[in-house]
């Protein structure tokens, strides 16, 4: 195994593992980084918080089948680098308090600093059933459009980045505006406290090391 091999497995088994200790996977959940122009290294067919150093993520091409042993919805990952050149990580995730709001058909609007990055919205898929086939991944990946996360109702959601490192935060940010998005309706306050396209559009900066300081935090004790 190369040196750059073994680099990304190490990030695939930060990641995930970052994500599991923060709630946002279970049982189910996986995540992968690309690896050129026509193929992404995908992490290992088992609970992300359970990865380990000696765990080895596969390779997938974007063409042809997914290879042996891989998880069926990692035919979504492969859509979604066909169609957004630009993205270099995709997370699967199943955050909690987003389950719960997804389950009504919503998806958490831009009303604070986390939620600005999904201006004005996630998408949402609203087929509930597991996803197996291509037919679907595409559809999924084309729903996707060009925003950085898509809401699976009642089944969790997809999260794309610049990096697996930003995939991830973008993962805790989504959470987090569930959280308040939950909030507001529980307040009967679901349309105010909106932000506008400006105002989110200043806040959703990457400046001031952004990214890492949440990935420091997340992954603080996930190795």
């Amino acid at each position: 195994m190369s040196a750059d091999t073994a680099e990304l497995d190490r990030q695939l088994c930060l990641a995930g593992r970052a994500l599991a200790r923060h709630g946002l996977v279970h049982a189910y959940g996986h995540c992968s980084i690309r690896t050129g122009d026509t193929a992404f290294r995908v992490s290992a067919a088992k609970p992300l918080g359970l990865l380990s150093a000696s765990d080895r993520g596969t390779q997938v091409s974007l063409e042809g089948p997914l290879p042996e042993g891989v998880l069926g919805e990692v035919r979504i990952h492969r859509e979604i680098y066909r169609l957004r050149p630009e993205v270099r990580a995709v997370v699967r995730c199943m955050p909690p308090k987003l389950m719960s709001l997804s389950t009504l058909g919503r998806v958490p609007r831009a009303r604070h600093g986390f939620g600005s990055y999904f201006y004005p919205a996630p998408a949402l898929w609203s087929d509930p059933q597991l996803l197996r086939d291509d037919g679907q991944a595409h559809q999924l990946a084309s729903s996707l459009g060009t925003q950085p996360a898509i809401v699976m109702r009642g089944n969790g959601a997809v999260i794309v980045g610049e990096s697996i490192q930003q995939a991830v935060v973008l993962s805790w940010y989504l959470e987090d505006a569930a959280r308040i998005e939950l909030d507001c309706l529980a307040a009967g306050l679901a349309e105010q406290g909106l932000l506008s396209e400006s105002e989110a559009q200043r806040r959703a900066t990457w400046s001031g090391r952004i990214v890492e300081r949440m990935w420091d935090f997340m992954t603080a004790a996930a190795g």
